[in-house]
């Protein structure tokens, strides 16, 4: 008996793996030299890192050693807050990987469709003059897309520096660190079509972190640790893979559509906002989100309740309380993600599932 189609709607969380990375990879682990050894296969196997480097280099518009590689973006994003020392500044609805990179760090709030309150950044920065401040290009839960430009503008007037988390954005949104105006980019592979357990943190001219791993003379002396050779050739390759974006908006767009004509009381985070294409955050009131999720999974559809890397967290969403969404609402917000794969079909099924959820109350008061 064939198995019945499951939609896979959790992009944002990790990405399917394209055949072509796929394809790369299997090559790349056929060689079997370490990067940092001097015979013929250790150099086999460096000349494929850096022509990986130049190739991610040239995306992001950058010399080839401005690009380190890391494990993630989870230790890019720390090597850039915590390789320059003194006060930091972030905004309010960071990955948590950032916000966890120093909780003492003084946070900027956001408006009510989650865009960076740029009067209260321009007040912290004079206030506080932080060494750092990290914005994120657009948020994982809601899609919201920040005013980058605009905050590093305000930061460098202060003498301070950019740090822009673009893991969710690259790939589906086109832009390079000179676009940006940023001094540190974080990227990640598993979001666009590349492996888990490789990312990169790319710095301006002039710039150099304060190594977190020490003991090994790899990236530059900048991140010690043998390079995760498959992984790199993977990312280096989905970053070359372009994605029809208009077709996956009119895709979300017809979700959305969708899901407001089953639950008219249902409610788009973020939807007066510039959005990345591929992202839903929408909130259900009267049901819980984990009754939506396990109800929707066992009808096919996988979404999920917010950040992968804080799923379990206990409480509403620290980016929709953020927005001002009260707790009873944001305990009541699925994030619904869409990618390279996902067809019409995926969104019916979701809509069906939807319209199939209890019309009661969930468990959702205080």
């Amino acid at each position: 008996m064939p198995e019945r189609r499951r939609a896979y709607l959790d992009w944002n969380a990790t990405a399917r793996v394209r055949p072509e990375v796929v394809a790369a990879m299997v090559e790349a682990m056929a060689v079997p030299g370490n990067p940092s050894s001097i015979h013929r296969e250790g150099r086999a196997a460096r000349s494929l890192v850096e022509a990986a480097r130049r190739r991610l280099a040239e995306r992001l518009a950058v010399a080839s050693d401005r690009l380190i590689f890391t494990s993630g973006g989870t230790e890019a994003n720390h090597l850039a807050l915590l390789g320059f020392p003194g006060p930091r500044l972030v905004s309010t609805i960071e990955h948590p990987s950032v916000l966890a990179a120093d909780s003492e760090a003084a946070r900027v709030p956001v408006d009510v469709e989650g865009r960076l309150d740029l009067a209260a950044f321009a007040r912290l920065l004079a206030e506080r003059r932080p060494a750092i401040a990290s914005v994120m290009l657009a948020n994982n839960e809601t899609g919201v897309i920040q005013p980058v430009v605009e905050a590093g503008q305000l930061a460098h007037a202060v003498g301070c520096l950019l740090h822009v988390d673009a893991v969710q954005a690259f790939g589906k949104l086109p832009f390079t660190l000179p676009d940006l105006g940023a001094d540190l980019l974080t990227v990640s592979a598993h979001k666009l079509g590349g492996p888990p357990g490789v990312g990169a943190l790319v710095l301006r001219e002039g710039l150099d972190p304060i190594p977190l791993q020490r003991g090994g003379g790899q990236e530059q002396r900048r991140r010690a640790g043998t390079e995760n050779l498959p992984g790199i050739v993977g990312f280096a390759a989905a970053s070359g893979i372009e994605t029809d974006w208009h077709r996956i908006r009119a895709l979300r767009d017809r979700l959305e559509a969708g899901a407001r004509a089953v639950r008219p009381d249902a409610v788009v985070a973020g939807a007066a906002a510039d959005r990345l294409p591929n992202t839903t955050c929408l909130l259900t009131p009267g049901l819980d989100a984990s009754t939506q999720l396990m109800a929707l999974d066992l009808a096919g559809v996988a979404v999920s309740s917010g950040s992968a890397c804080f799923s379990g967290k206990v409480g509403p969403s620290h980016v929709l309380a953020a927005m001002g969404i009260p707790p009873e609402r944001a305990r009541c917000a699925i994030r619904i993600s869409l990618g390279w794969a996902t067809e019409d079909a995926d969104i019916d099924l979701f809509l069906a599932a939807y319209a199939a959820l209890p019309h009661r109350r969930g468990v959702t008061e205080t």
